[in-house]
Parts: C-alpha cells; structure tokens; sequence
C-alpha cells in the first residue's frame, strides 16, 4: 500500500505539468488496442490526475497515461477526502453489468414485503451456499428478495455444473434449487436451453473467486455468507 500510494504520488507530480487538455479519446483508444489487442475499452475518463485517464474495461478500471505507452493497475485514494476513488467507479461498472440480467435469466425468491433486492452467485455444492440457502425464510422476513445465478466453482461439465443445468430445466426451479441445496433430493439430470454458461461468464466479469457471492443493484459486493440481519443493515445503508 505505502509503495503503491508512492508511486502514485510521484506519478502525480509528473504528470501534473502536462497541459490539461482532454485527449483525443478514439486515439487513445486506438493506441491501447494496439498494444493490447486482448483489451477490450469500453469507456475513456480523465481521472483526478491530470495527465492520467481512467479506462474501463469489463468491471475492471486501469489508468493510462494520454499517450498510451504507461498503464496503471491499482487502486487511486483521495487522502483529503478518505475516499478510495477506485471502488465508487467499480461499483458503478458492476451495477452496470448485473442490472443487464433480465428477470427471466434468474431464479427468484421473492420478499412477500420487498424493501431490498439482491443477486447471489451460488454453487449448488457450496457449504455456504446451502447455509444461506437453509434460511431463506430469514431473508425474504428481512424484506430481501434474492436473485439467484449459478457459479459452479469446478467449472463446466462438473457435477454442480451438471445439477445447476437440471435445476434451471426443472418444471418448478425453485423447489428444485431447494431440494438440491438440501442434498436430499436432487433433481433428474436434465438439459434445455439454460443460461448457466452466461451466468458464469458475467461472474468471470464481476470478479467472482468464491460462492457465495453477493452484489446489489448500485453495485456493492458483499463476499461470502452473511446472516440476514447483518446484511439487511448493510443494505439498508448502501440505500440511505
């Protein structure tokens, strides 16, 4: 951290003496996909840095210099505000991605009396996973319905790749995503069309290491398993 935020502080004087005009960003963006062919850029931005442009790609941002040779990956703070300027653009990024999921791409528990939704990348096997799944009841009292997408960690054609196919291709998924969370009744093994192999890809996306893994619709993670009053406060401050 103490190295990183060196580097930035040096880069920043550097930096700070290029005249601030805004840079041609179509060149830019030609430049990177030059050198980098495998990046995708989806968005150029000045950054604080005057000198230094904010790049997205995916979920992901790194900073370049406004000649394309120099790229930054790291977080950028702001030591007067407190602020890590980095993760307010992330999060903006993830809320992008997960708010394109339609409705009918997810497996839904919906809270009778909603206040807050969430979507949850799940592995079937996951121990965690099965407990969180276990008080679903607790979740949806909290007001929080739960949209479930399937992440299985051992990858395709893996059992819990195998069981998320048969969930989605099950006449009722929800009771067949319950069973199969139980490990006491797991549904036939059955293929259709399912989107499991899109639901993994946009977990690769968001950055998703482990199940379960929670995101908001602003764009807020919340790794691992968290009870449903403790994440029901958290949301309720993402929210104020």
């Amino acid at each position: 951290m103490k190295k990183f935020i060196l580097t930035l502080a040096v880069t920043s004087l550097f930096l700070s003496s290029i005249a601030n005009a805004d840079v041609d960003k179509e060149a830019l963006k030609k430049k990177l996909s030059e050198r980098m062919p495998s990046l995708t850029v989806e968005g150029i931005n000045p950054s604080p840095i005057k000198g230094l442009y904010e790049i997205l790609v995916g979920a992901d941002i790194y900073y370049v210099s406004e000649d394309g040779r120099y790229l930054v990956q790291g977080r950028m703070f702001d030591l007067v505000d407190k602020k890590d300027l980095t993760e307010e653009k992330l999060a903006v990024a993830k809320a992008k991605l997960i708010n394109t999921v339609s409705a009918d791409q997810m497996i839904t528990f919906k809270a009778p009396m909603q206040k807050y939704v969430i979507s949850i990348f799940t592995d079937i096997d996951c121990g965690y996973c099965r407990k969180l799944h276990s008080e679903i009841d607790q979740y949806m009292a909290e007001g929080i319905t739960i949209n479930y997408l399937f992440f299985p960690r051992a990858g395709v054609n893996s059992d819990s790749y195998k069981k998320a196919v048969s969930v989605w291709c099950a006449d009722d998924r929800n009771a067949a995503l319950t069973a199969s969370k139980s490990g006491s009744n797991p549904p036939p093994e059955k293929t259709c069309e399912n989107p499991v192999d899109e639901h993994m890809a946009l977990g690769d996306a968001l950055g998703v290491r482990g199940t379960p893994m929670m995101i908001s619709p602003k764009g807020m993670v919340y790794p691992g398993y968290m009870p449903a009053k403790k994440l029901a406060e958290a949301l309720s401050q993402e929210n104020k």
